[in-house]
């Protein structure tokens, strides 16, 4: 009878937890067939009280919110105040209007320089007289080594804005845009840039019928594929419209677009150089004299920026500078993968060893995570958000980033009461983030689901999440 008692009293507390807690169940029906869910709800506190959970230690792909975990590793490594610095630097001397030496450039992997910080640099090299360089322009890119682009990236994405390579020189977002003018049916389209765009860009489009029943037609799709030296060649078909198609196209080669932009910024201030230009990977030891810099804006102001806009660039670019940071050595994808999980176990204590983090924007389809993981992250990011702030950087339902028009979340009750960061690729759509009580207090949900696939012909292909949602988590609202 004794052992009766010991036994019962030992699961109350479990049993006392489930009775209150939300069954999932129920809402799994509403979406599709072979749709595979995981969710997790927790209070937010130090005893923190499960609402709701569904098969939340399985691993997914976290697609976007994948940032949640580079934005605190970031935090506890970089801090709110980091900036990336780009330096113009030399091992020469200036003299009679002259850098008698190599004029160095050493790139940060700052996602946000610009070619108008790009002018004021070499209008600062003017100041101090420099009319002429004696010597070579070396571009010192060695922060980052290895591959520019990361494991599990779709190869069809490459050539995609969102997917620009967050090399060590990054300007503009590594980003271009091209426009495409259908013609008449059975002509060519017509493809144009801007003039001071330094990418070649070619091909042969042709113009079909709008709603063609040929199955030529059909199965004809506009594609680009990439040569070297930012070479881009557009094939397949366009349908016909008085339209133009605004594209949007990733910088592959970093190097050879700054290096053309940086000579034609030369030649209009009117500065000249003796040597060649190249790019140098290698760490280097030499003493070197500063001749200008640029400081991109302070930490929190670009995760700000990642978290509410979903900016792969900026995740990726902050991804690698957590590698070469905490191991002081050249970032790669590897070292920054095995930083994020070392900093956030020495400064947060949560283990995240069996996880796989290829990357820091979550576009790799050999990310994994679980739930219960991304769980531990939300709450210690609310336990120390009086320092951190991130919750604050996360978009707000109705109001900002990639939840301003989620039809879930973009009406009442739901609207600025969410904060969260949404996550997709094909076949997954997550969520990780809080729900704001009217007392103030958060409570803490993830959700990931994998496997996706619309089951309805006539109705948008994210319809039965977008109910899904707003059903379920009407139970979390006061």
């Amino acid at each position: 009878m004794i052992k009766f008692r010991v036994i019962i009293f030992f699961f109350l507390p479990l049993f006392s937890g489930l009775l209150h807690a939300q069954s999932v169940e129920p809402y799994v029906s509403s979406l599709p067939k072979g749709s595979d869910l995981s969710i997790l709800i927790q209070s937010v506190g130090s005893n923190p009280k499960t609402l709701a959970k569904y098969k939340s230690d399985q691993f997914k792909q976290p697609a976007s919110t994948q940032k949640v975990i580079t934005a605190l590793a970031a935090e506890l490594e970089l801090g709110s105040d980091f900036r990336f610095i780009t330096r113009m630097q030399t091992n020469g001397t200036v003299s009679n209007r002259q850098l008698n030496g190599d004029l160095i450039i050493q790139f940060s992997g700052d996602p946000t320089f610009t070619r108008a910080q790009l002018k004021n640099m070499i209008a600062e090299l003017r100041q101090k007289g420099i009319e002429k360089i004696a010597g070579n322009v070396i571009l010192d890119t060695s922060i980052f080594t290895s591959h520019d682009k990361a494991q599990g990236w779709s190869w069809n994405n490459l050539t995609a804005c969102y997917n620009a390579p967050p090399s060590a020189v990054i300007i503009d977002d590594n980003c271009f845009y091209a426009t495409l003018t259908p013609g008449k049916v059975g002509a060519k389209a017509s493809i144009s840039k801007s003039s001071n765009i330094p990418v070649v860009v070619t091909g042969d489009v042709k113009t079909i019928a709008k709603n063609s029943k040929n199955l030529n037609d059909k199965y004809c799709e506009l594609d680009v594929s990439y040569l070297d030296k930012n070479r881009y060649y557009l094939s397949g078909c366009i349908a016909s419209s008085s339209d133009k198609t605004p594209l949007k196209f990733a910088v592959i080669d970093g190097v050879e677009y700054f290096s053309t932009i940086f000579k034609n910024e030369l030649k209009q201030q009117k500065i000249t150089y003796t040597g060649s230009l190249f790019e140098r990977n290698q760490r280097t030891s030499e003493q070197l004299s500063l001749l200008a810099s640029n400081q991109s804006a302070p930490l929190s102001e670009l995760l700000t920026v990642m978290l509410k806009k979903s900016n792969n660039l900026y995740a990726d670019a902050i991804f690698r500078t957590l590698g070469a940071h905490y191991y002081n050595v050249q970032g790669t994808w590897r070292n920054g993968g095995d930083a994020v999980k070392q900093i956030l176990r020495k400064k947060a204590g949560i283990n995240l060893e069996n996880l796989v983090i290829a990357d820091g924007s979550g576009l790799s389809r050999l990310n994994l995570v679980s739930a219960d993981k991304l769980m531990e992250i939300l709450q210690y990011i609310a336990a120390h958000n009086t320092q951190l702030r991130i919750i604050e950087m996360l978009p707000i339902a109705g109001i900002d980033g990639t939840l301003q028009n989620r039809k879930s979340f973009n009406q009442a009750p739901f609207k600025e009461t969410i904060r969260a960061k949404t996550g997709y690729i094909q076949g997954c759509y997550n969520l990780a983030g809080f729900i704001q009580k009217s007392d103030g207090r958060y409570v803490a949900f993830v959700q990931l689901i994998s496997g996706y696939h619309a089951d309805r012909q006539n109705e948008p292909k994210n319809s039965a999440i977008m109910r899904f949602e707003s059903e379920f988590y009407k139970n979390f609202i006061n």
